[in-house]
C-alpha cells in the first residue's frame, strides 16, 4: 500500500460529519480497520490522523523518551491523551469532534492532505496558505532530493 497521498476537500455538514475520501479509507481498510486515530497537529493548525502505522510510530517515538520528563508528558498529552478514534459510518463519513474542528478552524469544509503514513485535515483556506509557503520552501530545497542510483540515466540498463 502506498499510504495516504493527494489533497481532497470535502464538505462538513451541520453535525460535523465529513466524508473521508475513498483513497484514504482504502489505506485504513487495508489494515482491516474501520476507524482511525486523530489528534491536534503539533506544528500547524490542523488535525493529524492515521491508522495503525501512525499509532505504532508515535508509540515508538514516545517510548524512547524519558517517561518522567516534561517533554514526554506534554507529547503524551497530545499524541495519546487528546487523541480520539473516529469510526466510519455506512456512508464513509466520520463525526469530527468540535474541539478538534476548533483547533483546525474547520467549519464548512475540510481539506484532507495525504502525508504517507498519516494525513491531516485542514481548513481549506489555511491549507492553501500553508501549501504556498511549503511550495517555496520545497523549491528552495529541491536539491536535497536525490534519486537512487538505479534511477540515474544511463545506469542499470
Amino acid at each position: 500500500m502506498l499510504g495516504f497521498r493527494s489533497t481532497i476537500t470535502n464538505k462538513v455538514d451541520a453535525k460535523g460529519r465529513v466524508s473521508v475520501p475513498a483513497k484514504f479509507r482504502s489505506v485504513i481498510e487495508a489494515d482491516n480497520l474501520n476507524s482511525f486515530i486523530c489528534y491536534p497537529a503539533l506544528r500547524v493548525p490542523a488535525i493529524e490522523a492515521g491508522g495503525r502505522r501512525l499509532a505504532e510510530e508515535n508509540d515508538s517515538m514516545l517510548s524512547r523518551l524519558d517517561p518522567f520528563s516534561d517533554e514526554a508528558e506534554s507529547l503524551n498529552y497530545v499524541l495519546r491523551g487528546a487523541s480520539v478514534e473516529l469510526s466510519f459510518d455506512s456512508e464513509g463519513r466520520v463525526l469530527l469532534p468540535e474541539d478538534l474542528r476548533k483547533v483546525a478552524g474547520i467549519a464548512e469544509a475540510a481539506t484532507f492532505v495525504g502525508l504517507g503514513i498519516r494525513f491531516q485535515l485542514w481548513n481549506p483556506d489555511a491549507y492553501n496558505e500553508e501549501f504556498a509557503a511549503a511550495r517555496k520552501i520545497a523549491h528552495d530545497n529541491r536539491k536535497l532530493l536525490r534519486p537512487s542510483s538505479s534511477l540515474l540515466p544511463g545506469e542499470g540498463s
